[in-house]
Order: structure tokens, then sequence, then C-alpha cells
């Protein structure tokens, strides 16, 4: 049996679930009305509630290794490989300190070094450097809760 996926279906009844309704039915670039979406398909490899949180820890683990080797056990392990690049740069352009994923969850930059090694891209900043951007979320920096409060930035 092979190792577990680096990603997780969610539950997208539950609540706060976002589903990207209405935009699927398009057909040369113009809204179709309601009653034309019986006689349309859908649009096709539509991604639907899936949660890559266990590969962007997967990729923080992962710091250090060898680039080749943890993207060949990435991509075996997952449907696609664009959410590998949501957090890891190839080129210096891309670089970014961290990266938000959803609404409230951050995550840290990573690159590939000249020399084939996985790397972060600002080790400084953590859950204690940043700060919430509302009251009402949980933030987490690598799966870690945010230790500043929210400041309420109209004065």
């Amino acid at each position: 049996m092979g190792k577990k996926p680096l990603f997780r279906k969610v539950n997208t009844l539950a609540h706060g679930v976002f589903h990207h309704h209405g935009s699927d039915y398009k057909r040369s670039g113009k809204k179709i009305d309601s009653t034309d979406v019986k006689r349309q398909g859908m649009k096709r490899n539509v991604q639907r509630g899936l949660d890559y949180t266990p590969l962007f820890k997967f990729l923080l683990s992962k710091v250090g290794s060898n680039w080749n080797d943890v993207f060949s056990e990435a991509s075996a392990r997952l449907d696609r490989t664009e959410p590998i690049f949501w957090m890891v740069a190839l080129h210096e352009f891309q670089k970014r300190d961290y990266v938000l994923i959803g609404e409230s969850s951050y995550f840290s930059g990573l690159f590939v070094a000249e020399d084939g090694v996985l790397q972060i891209v600002n080790p400084n900043i953590g859950p204690s450097t940043l700060e919430p951007h509302c009251r009402c979320c949980t933030h987490t920096f690598n799966g870690v809760k945010f230790t500043k409060t929210y400041k309420n930035q109209v004065e």
C-alpha cells in the first residue's frame, strides 16, 4: 500500500465553504441563463472541496532536502502538481516571505536554492511577527495560531 495522499476532501456542506457557484456555466465568454444550464455540460477539471494542508506541512518538513526528491514524492501523492507552486518558488522573482492560503492560513514561502535544496525564504517570520487582518477569524502561520491580536486599523 502506498503513502497517504497529500490532500484531503473537505466537508463541503460545512458553513463557510466557498463553492464557486455560478462561474462554471460559460460559453464564448458569456454567462449562460439558468434555463440554458440543462443544455450545457459542466466545465471539466473544476476542483472543489480539496484541502492541501497535508502538502504544505509535508513541504515544510522537507526544508533542507533535495528538491528533486521532494518534488518527486509530492507529485506522486497529489491529484495535480499546481498546489506545490503556491508555496515553492523556482525563480528569484517568485519568492515571497509567506503565502496566504484561504482566508486566514499563512505558510512560509519556500524556494529552491541554486544547489537544489529546498529553503525557507524568510525564516525570521513567524506567528509572533504577523498581525491578523480581522477579528473574526483564527489566523495561523504554518499551523500555529498568531500570538498578536487584531488591532483596528481605522482610527
